[in-house]
C-alpha cells in the first residue's frame, strides 16, 4: 500500500503563486516517478508535470515556463509543484501520482486524494 498526502491548494488571484506538496509513504522498494495531474470540472484528468527518479522532468505545454516540479533533497519521497503566474484555467483538483516498484516486483500507480486549486480572475 502506498499513501500519498497532498497539501498546499487554495484560492489565489490570477497572477499569483501556489506551492503544492505531496509525500509518499508505504511499503515501497523505489519510486520510479512522481507527478501532478489536474482535473477541471467536466474534463478528463490531465498530466501537469512529472519528475522521474533520474530527476528528468516533463511538463504539459500549459505548465511549461510557469510551473516547476521538484523533489525534496532530504526526502526523495516528497515532491513539490511550484505554480507561478497562475491563470483561471489552471483551476481544478490537483492529484499527486506515484509510480512505484514494490517488493513483490510489481510496478503500481497510486493516487492522492486531491487538493483544490482555484484561480480567480
Amino acid at each position: 500500500q502506498v499513501q500519498l498526502v497532498e497539501s498546499g491548494g487554495g484560492l489565489v488571484q490570477a497572477g499569483g503563486s501556489l506551492r503544492l506538496s505531496c509525500v509518499a509513504s508505504g511499503s515501497i522498494f523505489s519510486i520510479n516517478a512522481l507527478g501532478w495531474y489536474r482535473q477541471a470540472p467536466g474534463k478528463q484528468r490531465e498530466l501537469v508535470a512529472l519528475i522521474h527518479s533520474s530527476d528528468n522532468t516533463n511538463y504539459a505545454d500549459s505548465a511549461e515556463g510557469r510551473f516547476t516540479i521538484s523533489r525534496d533533497n532530504s526526502n526523495k519521497n516528497k515532491v513539490f509543484l511550484q505554480m507561478n503566474s497562475l491563470k483561471p484555467e489552471d483551476s481544478g483538483v490537483y492529484y499527486c501520482n506515484a509510480v512505484c516498484l514494490h517488493f513483490d516486483g510489481r510496478i503500481r500507480t497510486s493516487w492522492g486524494q486531491g487538493t483544490q486549486v482555484t484561480v480567480s480572475s
